[in-house]
């Protein structure tokens, strides 16, 4: 399986032809490119050395990644989780299928992905496309899927305490992958905001922290800006260190709740990096378990 998270572009070299892999765009480091043109051109950059003789792989279901197809040489095969493709990976009555000008074969129930969010079903689409392109036998894509774990800092379960389970989403740098993180969970969420902020807008954020968040923590730089941002929306509790709001969502929340690292911001304001901020987190969980224990 190919691994690349939500934001991450890849170029495959070791094959011919090459593959370009874009699975979405969306607004990052606006505190460096300055508007989001700027920024998906920078992206675009990806299919610069394709030719005719090359794939694209793109997400149909992203307004810019169709945009994107205009801007390569290469033959793009796409991916959905929303409609069927004419060529590439797609989702279809619980199932994942894969077409091309071989035809169309079954891959895998959804169901059998083993992780968490609708965002992960892109990246399993995306990358049997990949699989299919390299002439892989379906079963052999399945069973590679099905024997993924997930990367560390993504999404990626730390521990349950007392009937609360604790997740590490570090990674989640920007508005779109705390967005991603919370569609993975129906509601009951203690969600910990804040870090160095990169020109972004949390308000998008309002409408799923109504519907699935109980507490806000806010840490960090960016903290102020949030709480105007996110105002009314649900209740906040202004926390400034991440120790500080993982042991003040434990202490609040009720077995059955989720307490979630998904900052919608850059590390570098209170951490060396992301990895540092998640290893934080998980040290911190670990001490509320051995308390728990005792």
């Amino acid at each position: 399986m190919l691994e690349v998270s939500s934001f991450q572009l890849e170029t495959i070299h070791t094959f011919r032809p090459r593959i370009a892999v874009v699975l979405n765009v969306t607004p990052d480091h606006l505190d460096r490119h300055r508007t989001f043109a700027a920024y998906t051109d920078a992206k675009a950059r990806i299919f610069e050395n394709q030719q005719a003789e090359d794939f694209a792989v793109l997400n149909a279901d992203d307004p810019t990644c169709v945009g994107l197809a205009s801007r390569t040489r290469a033959r793009v095969f796409w991916f959905s989780r929303k409609e069927e493709v004419k060529q590439g990976a797609y989702v279809r009555d619980g199932r994942v299928f894969s077409r091309d000008d071989g035809g169309q074969r079954g891959i895998m129930l959804v169901s059998e992905i083993p992780l968490k969010g609708a965002h992960n079903v892109e990246n399993v689409l995306a990358a049997v496309c990949v699989g299919a392109l390299m002439r892989c036998e379906p079963e052999r894509i399945r069973k590679t899927i099905r024997d993924f774990r997930a990367v560390e800092h993504r999404l990626e379960y730390v521990a349950t305490i007392r009937g609360v389970e604790y997740y590490n989403d570090s990674k989640a740098t920007n508005v779109d992958a705390t967005i991603k993180a919370l569609e993975s969970f129906p509601a009951n969420v203690h969600l910990i905001l804040g870090g160095k902020d990169k020109g972004s807008d949390y308000t998008v954020l309002n409408d799923l922290l109504r519907q699935r968040v109980k507490r806000v923590y806010t840490i960090g730089a960016a903290a102020g800006k949030i709480e105007s941002q996110i105002k009314g929306t649900v209740e906040i509790v202004h926390a400034e260190t991440l120790e500080a709001a993982v042991k003040r969502a434990a202490a609040a929340a009720q077995p059955g709740d989720i307490v979630l690292l998904a900052p919608a911001c850059a590390s570098f304001d209170q951490f060396q990096n992301y990895e540092y901020r998640g290893r934080v987190f998980k040290e911190v969980v670990s001490g509320l378990a051995a308390e728990a224990r005792s």
